[in-house]
């Protein structure tokens, strides 16, 4: 017989020692077998400075689930780990360290000396968050973890851009980009964060030149105006069409600008008078493409006045709009001042607003690569789920501009472009230029610049798997078969991986996109170091166990919707599995067998539950396959909480203690045995470690649960009329045990129960439920309503009705003299809300949300009194 269960189940005696007997047998390991179908998922890959959060704990268990359902259908089921450089947030990170314990910044030690720190760091941190994940039990293939700047994925990486250079879909050019001041380098506009911020719409006089006429033109960035180079209207705006191919006088600069005509200007903003700043303002810089304006950029990297602000040079940007405007102000050209509110980007690390600047910088073309990637979510071959999302990608991609790929960074992918400083050839290669092909110089230097984190994540499902070397797990296992994520970096990743995977594998890298939303707190609120409400997963685990923490993401959860989470909740879950810990306790504390084969001549009540649990089978299974996780664990909740442990265990507890029908004794264990087993089975995607236990303690064959075979739907078990026949009967308990409860008769007093009921053979079959389960002392059958049946309980059931005698039930003096109590503490209640509210003071000056609380407590106060008062005149 397996290991006997101990009293209570202790996480933190099992899960490490189970999961390094998982990772130690190989069953996280998937190969290429032609035998099987294979399954695939890469792992969203956590950033090397990343600790695990919510966020991480809610994604991996989502794809746990998925991986170890598959893998027990017989998938050879892949699921590959790696983590990810991520450029900006690491470098800042080592760039801190150094500046706080020895005073220095990078360019103290140099671009070679620095990326040593970097990789030191990585070597000693960057694995941290690998083994968080180990500990909420994801069954990874460790064997096969990447990083985007191994070996592997840097070649890839490198063969990439070259690719798509030679195409001519890279190119490098001077382009309006979004730059962060603080991090020092462009970003994407996918890393650009819009929030909505007050400000002011500053209406400033341009006047036109040998003229005694102005212009007045609206800005919320007077910050930005040495840098003007035009002054649009609309062509339709009949006030200032006379006007179009004159010019006008930049105030304080007195430099002539051009007014010109565009399309682009809104005639019911402002004044309908555009400042045209090309520089400065992605809508300028097109404007300027189309009119041929002169570019004046005006800031430096950390968003300091430049050498073309004139007076205002090095003086940082919010302090120039100051002196702008001050200077305006007294120069007479400041016509008025109006609040606004604007949209403000920000950057997504740092929260730093972000400024438009020209830069020459590198980019993608979007265009022709975007077509290829809408194409396989039209027509299916990308599927969202929820289909909702599709909208979302396709929106984007449609309107999607060129990406800029450069970060003025060092730690990243550096950009495999060379330069010859003696004839100025640029060479793009994948191997490192040491001699010009044009000149033969030697004199070569390579590009600074790095790449986009993004650029390497990119190609994760297939450089991952060895591209571009053409491996047997790259042909077996790709395209992967899901992806999960969530909804906030649809932009950042997803799109760009299904668009890397056209242009590079002529494949789509995914069937399915799962979308899930973010974990919230208990009040509906993101989770964030600000508000100080984030919960770390690792202390939940500590306290509760992973499976507790791993039940309750997903108890509730639909897909692309965000969850919140409390500790309540993971108590629920921890609850729920000492239940199931206790049933299974008691089971193999009952078990005298040494297989779970189920017998020939089955009970009803084993029928029922059989038919019940071949039901679930069929239900997980579906609700996994649909992504409706959230569905199918409250169906496996709702079958062993209720079916199992509060029904069929109690129903054949006196089958078990009857010793002297040995044959009825193990049909019930054979059959308590095989439900929990194949139930544990079912519910080990979701917790893997209390299922592993129970499963080991239980008759079995294979080494573990996880490699065991997923249960299937049988048809041999559908007792569809016996199911019916106990459900009919559980309904008329379930009725008899309520109206019990109202009337506060404890278990232990139990009472003759009278049935009146067309299908009595039915009824007699499952006396013993009544006995049982409805506290009954004696069961009898009627043909006709009891002549006494007015001093009687009765429950009017579908099946049935049923009737009990008042006196055997309750003492009348005893219920009565508890009803009154009952009454008077109501009304006493009552009566104090009352005072309340009938004060005018109170009504008056208190929240209009606490006032109506208060109405609240006094209707479910008065809904109290009227049961009290009608259960006081039923004992009439």
């Amino acid at each position: 017989m397996a290991n006997e269960l101990p009293k209570t189940y202790d996480p933190s005696a099992v899960e490490d020692k189970l999961y390094q007997f998982w990772n130690d047998s190989g069953f996280f390991n998937a190969e290429v077998d032609e035998n099987k179908k294979p399954f695939t998922i890469v792992i969203p890959p956590p950033n090397v400075t990343g600790q695990l959060h919510m966020g991480h704990a809610f994604d991996e268990t989502l794809q746990d689930i998925l991986i170890r359902t598959k893998r027990m259908q017989g998938y050879s089921a892949l699921w590959m780990p790696g983590t990810d450089h991520a450029g900006i947030a690491t470098q800042i990170k080592v760039e801190e360290n150094l500046r706080v314990n020895e005073g220095k910044t990078r360019y103290d030690l140099g671009r070679e000396e620095f990326l040593k720190r970097v990789w030191d760091w990585k070597h000693q941190y960057g694995n941290r968050i690998i083994s968080q994940l180990k500990k909420l039990g994801s069954s990874c293939d460790w064997r096969r973890e990447r990083f985007t700047m191994d070996e592997g994925c840097s070649k890839a990486v490198k063969e990439v851009f070259v690719n798509l250079y030679e195409k001519g879909l890279i190119y490098k050019g001077s382009r309006i980009i979004n730059w962060c001041p603080h991090c020092a380098t462009a970003l994407s506009d996918a890393e650009v964060e819009y929030e909505t911020q007050p400000g002011k719409l500053w209406h400033i006089k341009y006047p036109i030149k040998d003229s005694d006429e102005y212009l007045v033109v609206a800005t919320t960035r007077p910050e930005t105006f040495m840098g003007d180079t035009g002054v649009a209207v609309n062509p339709n705006d009949e006030r200032y069409k006379h006007l179009v191919g004159k010019t006008c006088i930049l105030p304080i600069m007195n430099r002539e600008i051009p007014i010109f005509a565009d399309d682009y200007v809104d005639m019911e903003f402002g004044t309908g008078c555009v400042k045209t700043t090309p520089c400065h303002d992605p809508n300028d810089f097109e404007m300027g493409q189309r009119h041929n304006l002169e570019q004046i950029l005006v800031f430096n990297e950390d968003a300091t006045v430049n050498e073309n602000g004139g007076k205002y040079q090095g003086l940082d940007r919010y302090e120039c709009r100051k002196a702008v405007l001050r200077d305006l102000e007294e120069g007479g050209y400041l016509v008025k001042t109006e609040d606004h509110e604007h949209n403000v980007g920000t950057c997504y690390r740092c929260g730093t607003t972000v400024e438009p600047m020209t830069s020459a910088q590198w980019f993608v073309k979007m265009a022709p690569l975007a077509k290829p990637a809408m194409d396989v979510v039209h027509d299916g071959r990308v599927k969202f789920v929820p289909g909702r999302f599709a909208n979302t990608y396709l929106r984007w991609m449609e309107n999607v501009h060129d990406w800029c790929i450069s970060r003025q960074l060092w730690w990243g992918h550096r950009i495999p472009a060379y330069y010859c400083e003696d004839c100025g050839e640029m060479t793009v290669a994948k191997e490192d230029v040491t001699v010009c092909p044009k000149c033969g110089g030697t004199h070569i230097h390579q590009e600074e610049d790095v790449l986009d984190t993004w650029f390497s994540s990119a190609l994760w499902p297939f450089s991952t798997l060895g591209w571009p070397e053409k491996t047997r797990e790259l042909d077996y296992f790709y395209p992967t078969s899901v992806l999960v994520t969530g909804y906030d970096i649809i932009f950042f990743w997803v799109a760009r991986m299904i668009f890397s995977g056209m242009e590079q594998m002529h494949e789509e890298p995914f069937k399915t996109v799962y979308i899930h939303g973010l974990v919230r707190d208990a009040q509906g609120r993101k989770m964030s170091k600000s508000l100080g409400n984030g919960i770390d997963p690792l202390e939940i685990i500590e306290q509760y166990g992973a499976d507790a923490l791993r039940f309750t993401l997903v108890t509730g959860n639909s897909p692309g919707n965000d969850m919140r989470f409390s500790t309540e909740k993971v108590e629920a879950s921890r609850n729920f599995a000492n239940k199931i810990w206790n049933a299974s306790r008691f089971i193999q504390m009952n078990l005298t067998i040494d297989n779970a084969e189920l017998p020939a001549d089955l009970a009803l009540e084993d029928k029922w539950i059989l038919h019940k649990y071949n039901e679930l089978v069929k239900a997980v299974t579906e609700n996994i396959d649909k992504y409706e996780l959230g569905i199918a664990v409250q169906k496996l909740y709702d079958f062993i909480w209720d079916n199992f442990c509060d029904w069929y265990i109690e129903i054949v507890k006196p089958r078990l203690q009857n010793h002297d029908d040995v044959a009825a004794n193990e049909r019930a264990q054979k059959v308590l045995c095989y439900v929990l087993r194949g139930t544990m089975q079912l519910l080990h995607p979701f917790m893997p470690f209390i299922t592993e236990s129970i499963w080991q303690a239980l008759p079995h064959e294979g080494p573990s649960i996880m490699v065991s075979k997923w249960p299937e739907y049988q048809t041999e078990l559908c007792f569809a009329a016996e199911a019916e026949q106990v459900e009919t009967m559980m309904d008329t308990i379930r009725a008899i045990r309520a109206r019990r409860a109202e009337m506060n008769v404890p278990p232990s007093k139990r009472a003759q129960v009278i049935l009146l009921t067309d299908e009595r053979a039915a009824y007699e079959a499952g006396i013993l439920f009544f006995s049982k389960l409805a506290y009954a002392s004696e069961v009898i059958f009627a043909d006709a309503m009891p002549e006494n049946a007015d001093s009687m309980v009765s429950v009017v059931t579908k099946g049935a009705t049923a009737y009990m005698p008042m006196g055997e039930l309750i003492d009348f003096e005893k219920e009565r003299e508890r009803l009154n109590k009952e009454k008077a503490k109501v009304q006493k209640d009552l009566d104090f809300v009352n005072k309340k509210l009938n004060n005018p003071g109170f009504v008056a000056k208190a929240p209009a949300a606490v006032v109506e609380q208060e109405r609240e407590k006094v209707a479910k106060l008065e809904e109290l009194m009227a049961k009290l008062d009608a259960s006081l005149a039923a004992l009439k």
